[in-house]
């Protein structure tokens, strides 16, 4: 389907990144997996409970717009997914392996930021009130995410890798 207007623009947007969550919850468990580090695991597995109430946020605003998702495959996702397999299987568990798994995640994190303000933009500009707000909401959370990933690199992580 061809992109016509807005609203066109704001549905394969919003099923672009629908596309990326799906893939996210299938991602994450494996980095918990892949992590030594507790800390880590654990933000990995929060950050999956929080994917998953983002996926049932876009189900609620995209059965109050009365849109219809299209079936799309988010290509960015994909790849970032597959460079954060490459890293499990190409890098000794440890420290190292961590550091490398934090800056996948965040690269992660940095699309999802950029997608939702983008979403929110064209939400506010089509007059999509509630759905302006759920994306906000999730935009917060990506940013939060965010932050507590470059924390955990900043409290030692990203250090004992470089003292491996």
């Amino acid at each position: 389907m061809a992109i016509k207007d807005m609203q066109d623009l704001f549905i394969h947007e919003l099923s672009d990144i629908y596309s990326a969550e799906k893939q996210l919850t299938k991602a994450l468990p494996r980095l918990a997996r892949a992590t030594s580090n507790p800390d880590l695991a654990e933000a990995f597995t929060f950050h999956l409970e929080e994917t998953q109430g983002q996926i049932e946020r876009i189900d609620t605003l995209v059965e109050e717009l009365g849109i219809k998702l299209k079936r799309i495959k988010c290509a960015a996702m994909e790849g970032l997914v597959e460079e954060g397999k490459e890293a499990i299987e190409s890098i000794e568990e440890g420290p190292l392996r961590d550091a490398a798994l934090i800056a996948g995640a965040q690269k992660a994190e940095h699309y999802e930021i950029a997608s939702y303000g983008t979403l929110a933009a064209l939400a506010k500009q089509l007059g999509h009130r509630n759905a302006l707000a759920a994306l906000l909401e999730t935009l917060e959370e990506e940013k939060a995410t965010d932050e507590k990933l470059t924390m955990l690199a900043e409290q030692g992580g990203n250090q004992a890798a470089a003292e491996d």
